[in-house]
């Protein structure tokens, strides 16, 4: 049973590597790569400022409803994995040098990209949120998060990740008062990114940390 687990480990880790791999080639292009330096561009100190308390109230939420049973399933963990399998962390290579290599590949493979993949994520969720009333901002926010499961993370991140979506609408909204859908999609892309940016420096510490000390 243990050896279909890590077969099953190892196949979503190739599947998820070679889209990384896709969209690392694809950032590198002329006109994504010249895209992705005007959204860096535009970043400023607010975007990851705001991004802290942000984070730290999703980390919280999210530790709160791992006390709900069922909460703390997610089908990545299930067959042995850890965490997000964009960062390619798993039981299978632990105590291995793969333990390592596996997530800093992916994390190296991820950050080009990055730009390009938080403004997809936000055409798809924050377009067309000036039209939609208080209820049906907060229901895009929680289908934001709840989509995320789909990738196997825990049940309870995915919703704790709906907050995160509820700041992007606010920060859609602050940019779309300005100048229009444009600007309001280019700040809720840039407080993602910010966002996000948090979160694999934290996850890169993490693991440069945990090889230094063991």
């Amino acid at each position: 049973m243990q050896v279909l687990l890590d077969l099953a480990t190892v196949a979503v880790l190739a599947f998820i590597g070679f889209r990384l791999v896709e969209a690392s080639r694809y950032a590198a292009t002329r006109h994504a790569r010249r895209h992705s330096v005007d959204i860096i561009r535009g970043l400023r100190p607010h975007h990851f400022l705001l991004a802290i308390p942000v984070l730290a109230l999703v980390i919280t939420t999210f530790a709160l409803l791992l006390r709900v049973p069922g909460l703390s399933f997610g089908w990545f963990t299930a067959i042995g994995g850890e965490g997000n399998p964009v960062f390619g962390s798993s039981e299978s290579t632990a105590g291995t040098p793969f333990e390592v290599i596996i997530p800093i590949v992916f994390i190296a493979l991820l950050i080009p990209a990055l730009p390009l993949l938080v403004e997809r994520e936000e055409y798809l969720f924050r377009r067309d949120s000036e039209h939609r009333g208080t209820a049906g901002r907060i229901w895009r926010g929680i289908l934001f998060g709840s989509v995320h499961a789909l990738i196997g993370i825990p049940i309870a991140a995915a919703l704790a990740l709906s907050i995160g979506g509820w700041y992007f609408t606010w920060a859609y909204l602050r940019g779309y008062r300005v100048g229009g859908e444009t600007a309001g999609l280019l700040e809720s892309t840039r407080s993602h990114l910010a966002y996000n940016g948090m979160i694999v420096t934290l996850v890169l510490v993490g693991i440069v940390g945990g090889a230094l000390t063991s």
